[in-house]
């Protein structure tokens, strides 16, 4: 069941339209789900490639480097943990994009635990992250 994404030559909106089948594709009239337009280009959808976890990770592994790593630089850390997220490949969610935001500014891991202590589970937990 083939999705073809097009631009509206009407709206400027770029949409993604989903086939029954390849045949319809060929037949069929795309029209804007927008504005109604049938004025639409067809684009080059991006390709991409079903991997298992383990090879995401193999991945991850052989890309990484700690040698440009610097553990005392927040903004070291979310350069990391950007590059393993995106390697992932999932919405981590919200709390996820402020906690490497704050990193990206420059906030320390200390400081951002502090602020958001809902982060270890409890409110405020009482613990360290480095405790176990």
């Amino acid at each position: 069941m083939p999705v073809y994404e097009y631009r509206c030559q009407n709206c400027r909106r770029r949409v993604s339209i989903f086939w029954r089948t390849f045949s319809e594709a060929q037949s069929g009239i795309p029209t804007c789900p927008h504005c109604g337009s049938t004025q639409l280009t067809r684009l080059i959808s991006r390709v991409r490639v079903v991997r298992s976890e383990e090879s995401r990770l193999e991945s991850l592994a052989d890309d990484f480097s700690f040698s440009d790593f610097d553990e005392k630089d927040p903004r070291s850390l979310a350069r990391m943990m950007r590059k393993m997220a995106s390697e992932i490949g999932e919405d981590l969610g919200p709390e996820f994009e402020e906690v490497v935001g704050r990193l990206e500014a420059g906030e320390s891991p200390e400081e951002i635990e502090k602020a958001m202590p809902e982060l270890l589970g409890e409110e405020g937990g009482g613990e360290d992250l480095g405790e176990e």
